[in-house]
């Protein structure tokens, strides 16, 4: 990115503003890159924790922790500066849980039940379309309420999942 500012400079002193313009372009379409990247690495993490519930039956304050997290960071990063959009609208998610839930099933072979399963194994035994609705509706919340009182509506919602009310509660 240090190269491209360099050339920007370069291209608004000599006055090749079509040349500025393309750069501007590309250093865009970089930070919208590197924005999604982070958006992916959030909702990965959400996903072994999903994906852990749904196997393991049950529901720790850790995990809860890790997708209260994971959906606020996703949140963060998902509105615009301006505030107003977005970079990965409501109902384009299914492309992006579709890839990152393929991308957890590694991660989430080494803690489920304590690396229990291999990949191929725990591959076998989720049920990706499940997983993929809790995410879309957990999704869903970061569009639906402020940054304010997400936690506490996620916490809420949370409560539904498997071991859900044992983990409300305090049993375990």
């Amino acid at each position: 990115m240090t190269q491209e500012l360099i050339d920007l400079r370069t291209s608004i002193l000599e006055g090749r503003y079509a040349d500025a313009l393309a750069i501007v372009d590309e250093l865009e379409g970089m930070s919208k890159q590197a924005i999604l990247r982070n958006i992916e690495s959030f909702l990965v993490r959400m996903l072994v924790h999903l994906i852990k519930n749904q196997i393991e039956q049950r529901l720790t304050n850790s995990w809860v922790a890790s997708i209260s997290d994971s959906l606020r960071q996703i949140q963060k990063l998902n509105l615009k500066e301006n505030k107003t959009s977005y970079y990965i609208k409501q109902d384009e998610w299914e492309a992006f849980l579709e890839e990152a839930i393929e991308a957890a099933i590694r991660p989430a072979s080494v803690e489920v039940l304590d690396g229990a399963y291999n990949s191929f194994q725990l591959s076998e035994l989720v049920d990706r379309t499940e997983i993929m609705m809790t995410a879309q509706r957990l999704l869903d919340l970061t569009y639906e309420h402020s940054a304010k009182t997400l936690p506490a509506i996620i916490d809420e919602n949370l409560v539904q999942l498997l071991g859900g009310e044992e983990w409300k509660e305090g049993r375990r």
